[in-house]
């Protein structure tokens, strides 16, 4: 990592409020001054954007480069690096990764897999080799019978910053539709309809029994280690109902507009994927994020399993909607989540902030990442 020049001259600042055309300088890791004054000296950015680093909440996208394949395990420090790259190159400086904890039983990757790529992503950073700043997020899954066993495996681990409880029940949240349900598992499991009818039945009784107890009990022990808690596929008000008691802080990926609006209104962060954004709609079928942008609740973008996506739905969602100006759809990915999570360091092109920054070029509908400093450092 090469270091910065002091000063970004030439460059469309997108500002929390504005963007405006001029210089930026850097001293210590830290953003010293920002002027609409040319400047004869520093690195010219030829009339590019200049934006906070994004700050990405919910990717998953490391366990492509552990387990590129059925039963193939990478070393989990050259999957991490493989993964920070991919990160950083898309403009992301802040990364919350997210760590399975419960599993099917029949799952590919158990929870000692989980521990060794936490424990890879701490040596990584630990040792200098990381160009992005890593957190942890442990997706939950409240339904499964090891979740418990498996959330202990990270007790006292304070890279832990955020937690989803998540419940992938057929017939409820994500997979309200049996009929959407049937098509995902079926063609992945084989299954004939005698036997998916079985599968749904066993999921749904194993749910009612455990789910409930075991939500609770992890959402008090994140309290309790001062971790945030974000709920997942929340589709009605009685879901949210329970977020709220739960002291939750993030509303990831609601599946209605009912329930996305009520999260918002309780002043939680209303998190959509960046590829719903990108795609025009979600992949299973639930809200689309622009529909939630335009009613006024969407507030966090995450890029879930396609990392450019980030910064692609940015600056689409500013194209595209006209109640988001592009600082407003910036904000979504950067000051935003990092302020949401207590990370108010970063996330802002603000005078004493960390000057984690992203060079943008736009061509045609696609922004292309030109340059990513972290903390005043070069890292992409």
């Amino acid at each position: 990592m090469s270091a910065t020049p002091g000063t970004f001259k030439n460059a469309r600042l997108v500002l929390p409020d504005s963007v405006m055309d001029g210089a930026l300088q850097v001293e210590d890791g830290k953003i010293a001054d920002i002027s609409a004054a040319s400047t004869a000296a520093g690195q010219d950015l030829e009339g590019d954007y200049l934006i906070p680093g994004l700050v990405e909440l919910h990717t998953d996208h490391l366990e492509v480069h552990y387990a590129p394949r059925p039963k193939v395990r990478w070393n989990p420090v050259s999957a991490v690096q493989a993964h920070d790259a991919q990160i950083a190159c898309a403009g992301i400086t802040t990364v919350f990764d997210a760590l399975r904890v419960g599993m099917d039983e029949d799952a590919d990757l158990r929870a000692g897999d989980m521990r060794q790529l936490a424990d890879a992503i701490e040596t990584g950073q630990a040792e200098n080799r990381l160009r992005a700043d890593h957190f942890i997020h442990l997706r939950c899954e409240v339904s499964a019978p090891d979740v418990l066993d498996a959330y202990s495996v990270f007790e006292g681990d304070d890279k832990i910053r955020l937690i989803s409880l998540m419940d992938h029940t057929p017939g409820q949240r994500q997979f309200v539709s049996l009929d959407a349900y049937k098509v995902y598992y079926q063609g992945k499991k084989g299954f004939t309809d005698e036997q998916m009818n079985a599968f749904i039945k066993a999921r749904q009784e194993r749910a009612g029994n455990i789910a409930p107890d075991n939500r609770k009990k992890i959402a008090a022990d994140a309290h309790g280690r001062g971790i945030a808690i974000a709920s997942h596929d929340d589709a009605s008000l009685d879901h949210v109902g329970e977020a709220i008691d739960l002291g939750t802080r993030i509303a990831e990926f609601p599946t209605t507009v009912e329930a996305a609006r009520a999260s918002h209104d309780a002043n939680m962060a209303v998190l959509m994927g960046a590829p719903n954004v990108v795609r025009g709609g979600s992949h299973s079928g639930n809200v689309s994020a622009r529909k939630l942008a335009e009613a006024g609740c969407l507030d966090v973008l995450s890029s879930d399993y396609v990392p450019v996506s980030l910064i692609q739905a940015a600056f689409q969602l500013a194209d595209e909607v006209e109640a988001i100006s592009l600082p407003k759809a910036v904000a979504m990915v950067t000051s935003t989540p990092a302020d949401t999570i207590g990370l108010t360091d970063r996330g802002s092109l603000e005078v004493g902030r960390r000057a984690d920054l992203v060079q943008v070029r736009m061509v045609g509908n696609v922004p292309i990442v030109r340059g990513v400093w972290r903390e005043g450092r070069r890292v992409a």
